[in-house]
């Protein structure tokens, strides 16, 4: 069998361009009060550049794919990160919440670019056991970056301020981009041109089957959930836990820590359970968490450890629930 590719692709630089999107979106996350508070900007506004930023990332990969197998993967991943680094720069020098906002969505857009092609050029320049290692090794990264994200968010807001963050993120990008320049050839074979037809086609198709609605529904639920309690942390932790910014990247890294543990959970208990009995367990175990948060909201009796470890057991059903649905789905 004729190799893929001659030149691999350097695995650490694959790793940034994987992880810049996602970094992006979860380091800003504990900077969100100190932002809010220094462009006069409401909790909702701060809130959108997160939401804004989820729905960049989503709509982005549905693009970048079948344009990059038109033209080719390295001029789409330079694009997308010239975005990305100009976007970044925009928010950094943001004076207003609607300029903060705007920003974020492009560096959204410009940010998937990585995610959407890293796991697409791996496939392109390896074959066998180093596919796999590869694709194990973003696998890791990509669970532990969001991870960690929040707590260098936290540690560059409470020394820096917020704009640091974006800083950070800007230099990052500039990184990525001259490496790629530099070292990242052509990796897949461009056919040069691109059919919206087709690609309507098939995502057309998709809305369409009932199976494909039903398990996208019963796996993104928890997980959108998951991010909507992200966009609201830093404000609850704040100002109604009154509980310091540093605090903050703890307690959404003890997040992403749940959603990694029912991840490994599903992959322990698939060959026992059949993928309906986990998405129904998974999306189960995270109602009856919410349900205990409810009541206690309720009945103002919310203190840190209860949120921290309910939304923990609440991650660990989404992370059950939403592999079993994409598999499914």
């Amino acid at each position: 069998m004729a190799e893929k590719n001659v030149i691999r692709a350097p695995l650490w630089l694959l790793v940034l361009i994987t992880l810049s999107g996602t970094l992006a979106m979860h380091m800003f996350v504990p900077a969100m009060p100190d932002a809010a508070a220094d462009l006069g900007a409401s909790m909702s506004a701060m809130q959108m550049t997160i939401s804004l930023y989820i729905l960049g990332l989503a709509f982005g990969q549905l693009v970048y794919g079948p344009l990059s197998d038109g033209f080719g993967r390295r001029p789409l991943l330079l694009a997308g990160l010239s975005i990305y680094v100009l976007a970044g720069a925009a928010a950094a020098f943001s004076q207003s919440e609607s300029t903060l906002v705007l920003a974020r969505l492009f560096q959204a857009l410009g940010g998937c670019a990585g995610l959407a092609l890293g796991r697409a050029i791996v496939r392109d320049t390896a074959t066998g056991d180093s596919a796999v290692k590869d694709q194990a090794l973003l696998n890791l990264i990509m669970m532990a970056g969001p991870g960690l994200a929040p707590l260098f968010g936290s540690f560059l807001t409470f020394h820096f301020g917020w704009r640091a963050v974006f800083y950070a993120l800007v230099l990052l990008g500039v990184f990525t981009f001259l490496s790629t320049w530099r070292l990242l050839p052509e990796t897949g074979t461009p056919t040069g041109k691109v059919r919206p037809a087709a690609l309507a086609a098939d995502y057309k198709a998709l809305l369409r089957s009932p199976s494909f609605l039903a398990y996208a529904f019963g796996g993104g639920c928890a997980t959108t959930a998951i991010y909507s309690f992200i966009a609201a942390a830093p404000f609850i932790v704040t100002s109604d836990l009154h509980r310091s910014v540093q605090e903050v990247g703890i307690y959404l890294a003890l997040l992403i820590v749940g959603l990694s543990l029912g991840n490994a959970a599903t992959r322990q208990l698939i060959g026992r359970y059949s993928l309906e009995r986990l998405l129904i367990g998974g999306n189960a175990l995270s109602v009856v968490a919410a349900l205990l948060l409810l009541a206690l909201t309720l009945a103002d009796m919310l203190h840190i450890a209860s949120v921290t470890t309910l939304m923990f057991v609440f991650a660990i059903g989404a992370g059950i629930a939403s592999p079993a649905a994409l598999t499914k789905g």
